[in-house]
């Protein structure tokens, strides 16, 4: 959520942040409104309050018709002072309410519109001629099956459409993508972490996935649980509640962890194979930073990830999304997407947002500077989700028999292997 102190002070930069994201921009005047009712009845409690305080301290020294006066008011009061309570715990929860429904304050750099209307920041890589080496490049379902790696009609059959199996060299290749992925992570400084699955509503709602994503959340009825979207979840909700001494900023996480996804609104989009599915594995950077610190870990994230998809030998593009689709959490995010050769486009394979200080208000998480306490900037950025990275792997390495090139970091982790060979016909 965002400092009702900043909306009371410049409600205009809040409207025009909602009108950026195509938001409702009447929100800000009810949570001014509520925001209002709410400060005006604390102010007329505490009156009552202390009206009723000093009363009582009246009654004990009175006596007679006096007495009998005051014992008549001090009801009178009591009466007052638990409506005025009623009143302000009720607009504290109306104000509670609609500031859970607003979204960040999005960055002034950030590109103004919807989901086409990004701009372009870096591209990276070389698209191949597939024409030029002699031969129409397989899409990735077509090169799993004759790799024996991917499985999608039994996963169909299973568990319904959108599932699938990783078998044999498939599973292989998703172990390895792991490992090379947390090792460079580790080496860059997070510390490794297998998160839960399973998270309580608290954790859920904090991380601003009940808002606009509600639909492509899996919820548990009968234990009141969320299946996770993201590890980003369970990373943001590690330190609810804590006080983080400033000497241990910046906190980095790499969590791995399956998740679940509905893609409510998908019906008829990449029905094919395993790009866009209900459960996925993937490895997520967490940083906790300073609020002042975090444009510029938002950077090292995107370097970060630029660091793994070169390593992997993908042509990408970096872009500065827009307005529009940005998550409620993000203030900025940057998505790296890879070419896909039998689409003939970009997708989106990874993104790193900068949620300022959103998460960790709703969170209560604060960082303590010598007598300071105040909320701190929490990102996150994927490193690793596994179905798209394969698909972009197999894609771009295939080779005319439907053989697939190892990129290089990956060979150690599958036995030295340079070549995934067909198996089947």
């Amino acid at each position: 959520m965002i400092d009702l102190r900043l909306l009371r002070e410049d409600p205009d930069r809040v409207r025009a942040s909602q009108r950026a994201r195509g938001e409702d921009v009447a929100l800000v005047d009810s949570l001014l409104s509520a925001d209002e009712r709410r400060r005006s009845s604390g102010v007329r409690f505490d009156e009552l309050r202390a009206e009723q305080k000093a009363l009582g301290k009246l009654i004990p020294k009175a006596s007679g018709d006096e007495k009998a006066e005051l014992l008549k008011k001090a009801g009178q009061l009591a009466a007052d002072v638990k409506a005025a309570d009623a009143e302000r715990d009720e607009a504290d929860a109306r104000t509670q309410e609609l500031l859970l429904q607003l979204g960040n304050l999005v960055h002034p750099d950030v590109p103004v519109g919807g989901e086409e209307d990004f701009a372009t920041l870096e591209t990276h890589g070389e698209i191949r001629d597939f024409a030029a080496e002699g031969f129409e490049p397989k899409d990735h379902l077509e090169l799993g099956q004759l790799l024996g790696a991917i499985d999608v009609e039994r996963g169909a059959k299973v568990s319904g459409s959108r599932f699938y199996f990783l078998t044999g060299v498939g599973a292989l290749l998703e172990l390895a993508l792991v490992n090379a992925a947390i090792a460079q992570a580790t080496a860059a400084g997070f510390t490794p972490m297998l998160t839960p699955a399973l998270v309580r509503p608290q954790s859920m709602a904090g991380t601003g996935f009940l808002g606009q994503a509600a639909q492509d959340v899996y919820h548990l009825d009968k234990d009141d649980l969320y299946l996770v979207g993201t590890s980003e979840v369970p990373l943001a909700a590690y330190h609810m509640d804590e006080i983080i001494d400033a000497e241990r900023l910046p906190l980095r996480y790499a969590g791995f962890s399956p998740c679940f996804r509905r893609e409510a609104g998908s019906h008829g989009k990449d029905t094919r194979g395993i790009f866009r599915v209900h459960q996925f594995d993937k490895v997520e950077m967490f940083s906790y930073v300073t609020p002042e610190e975090s444009q510029d870990e938002h950077r090292r994230l995107l370097e970060w990830e630029k660091q793994w998809l070169t390593s992997l030998g993908l042509p990408f593009r970096v872009i500065d999304v827009a307005t529009g689709d940005l998550g409620s959490s993000a203030s900025r995010k940057f998505d790296c997407e890879a070419w896909i050769p039998t689409q003939g486009k970009y997708r989106e394979l990874t993104s790193t947002s900068d949620c300022t200080e959103y998460q960790s208000r709703r969170l209560s998480i604060r960082v303590r500077e010598g007598k300071t306490v105040r909320p701190l900037a929490t990102l996150n950025g994927t490193l690793c989700a596994v179905p798209r990275t394969i698909v972009a792997i197999l894609e771009n390495h295939q080779q005319a028999d439907g053989s697939v090139r190892v990129p290089e970091v990956l060979r150690p982790y599958l036995g030295g292997r340079e070549v995934l060979e067909p198996v089947a016909k």
